[in-house]
Order: structure tokens, then C-alpha cells, then sequence
């Protein structure tokens, strides 16, 4: 099978699987999970993908329980290392800076999931791209409960680990797509870039409305629109230092 060259190579998981087989796969499995500078990589489209080429005898020859079971580990381990972190570092996340691999927009989504959710926020966030990374971060500074963590987070890791695999397994068992696997290869990278391209267009979008129609005027109103933007930030900021503080009945006791 030839490569699917769509988009950056890091972005298609046929070419991951080719190229670093299952040892790449349980890498970028633990690192999404919650590992902040992870939530660019492919996750859902990568384990389809190796459930697929498991079930079709391409590139991973190992049993299929076996490469469950290492996916399901590797995902439990990384959100443990998402929670032991978030507990080190504490509030200060939030007043963390952005760079090119940190974003506190990402915490925030995380945060807002974590504090809708609560303890289920673990399962169901494995299935939300980006949102899964932060959420084990976002416990361990929220001091959830470790005993409720380490069940939620093994249920989450169940489910989202062995289930999209195996989903894939099952698929590849149907003669359609056997007959047509790569043009299911090149849905699947599209499939990836499509949570990414999506962030970005809201990141756009929340820039412009931030911005307001009268920004770009600099005349008479531009101390107002000055004082106006220094006054959001200034909430914004505070809502960011009272948010570790909003434990509720998801903080450990």
C-alpha cells in the first residue's frame, strides 16, 4: 500500500503504523492522553486505523486482544500522568503563558467539560479531540477524588481504547472494505484534520468578535474601546485565578 500523502505525515495514521509500527502507536496513545503538548495527534483515526490493518493482515501482525490490551494501558497510564501533573503544577496552570505547544484556550474547554461533567468528564472527553488531553490535567489541579480518577479513567480507557480498535477489526472483516481500503485510509486522515481545521476556524472567529467592529477606528472612541478591552481582560484574567478555586463536589475532601 502506498502512503496517503495528505496534509502533514503526522496527521495520517497509515503512515504513523508504517512507519513505527505498534511501539509508535502506544507512544502517541499515552501522549494524547495526557500529555499537553499530545492533543495535535491523531487518536480516534489511529486506532480505527489499527484495528483495520490488524483485522486485514498490513503491517501489525499481533493478536488483536494483545494490541487491545497494550492500547488500553498505554491510554490508563497517560491520563495517570495527565492527573500527577495537574496535581504538581496546581492553579498555576492557569496562568501558564501560551507558546507554540500550550494554549490556554485548551485548558479552559477542558476545565468548562470537566466542571459540566464532573467524574464522567473522563470517559466521555476520550471521545471529544483535544478536550481528552487536558481533562486528566484539569482533575489532578481540581484535586478529584484518586480512587473515583483511577476507575473513570480505566473505564475511559476501556471503552475508547478497545472500542474504536476493535470498531475498526469489525470493519475490516466486510469485503467492502477490503475492496476499497485505501479511499477508507484517505477518509480517515480527512477525518483527522477535520478537528483541527474546525478549532481553527472558531479561533478565528472568537478573535473577530473579541475585536469588535470599532477597532480598527482610531479617532475620538479609541480610549474608550481601550478602557472597554483593558476591562475584559481584566475578568477574563480573574475568572482564570477563581477557577482552581471552584472545586464543588469534585475536589478531594
Amino acid at each position: 500500500m502506498t502512503n496517503l500523502a495528505l496534509g502533514p505525515s503526522w496527521l495520517d495514521p497509515d503512515y504513523l503504523i508504517q512507519t513505527f509500527g505498534l511501539i509508535g502507536i502506544l507512544v502517541i496513545v499515552f501522549a494524547e492522553s495526557g500529555l499537553f503538548f499530545g492533543f495535535f495527534l491523531p487518536g480516534d483515526s489511529l486506532l480505527f486505523t489499527t484495528g483495520l490493518l490488524v483485522a486485514t493482515g498490513q503491517y501489525l501482525h499481533y493478536p488483536l486482544w494483545l494490541v487491545c490490551s497494550l492500547i488500553v494501558i498505554a491510554a490508563v497510564l497517560g491520563d495517570q500522568v495527565g492527573y500527577l501533573f495537574g496535581r504538581k503544577v496546581g492553579p498555576a496552570l492557569f496562568k501558564r503563558p501560551d507558546s507554540r505547544f500550550f494554549k490556554q484556550e485548551n485548558v479552559e474547554k477542558a476545565h468548562d467539560f470537566f466542571e459540566k461533567y464532573g467524574p464522567k468528564s473522563l470517559v466521555l472527553a476520550r471521545f471529544v479531540p483535544i478536550v481528552r488531553t487536558f481533562t486528566p490535567i484539569v482533575a489532578g489541579v481540581s484535586r478529584m477524588n484518586y480512587r473515583s480518577f483511577v476507575t473513570f479513567n480505566v473505564l475511559g480507557g476501556v471503552l475508547w481504547g478497545a472500542g474504536v480498535t476493535l470498531l475498526g477489526a469489525a470493519l475490516g472483516q466486510v469485503d467492502f472494505v477490503h475492496q476499497h481500503i485505501e479511499a477508507i485510509l484517505i477518509g480517515i486522515v480527512l477525518l483527522s484534520v477535520l478537528p483541527i481545521v474546525i478549532e481553527y476556524l472558531r479561533a478565528r472567529r472568537s478573535s473577530g468578535k473579541s475585536r469588535g467592529p470599532g477597532d480598527g477606528d482610531q479617532g475620538g472612541g479609541g480610549n474608550g474601546g481601550g478602557s472597554g478591552q483593558s476591562h475584559d481582560a481584566g475578568r477574563r484574567a480573574a475568572r482564570r485565578a477563581a477557577r482552581p478555586r471552584r472545586r464543588g463536589r469534585h475536589a478531594l475532601r
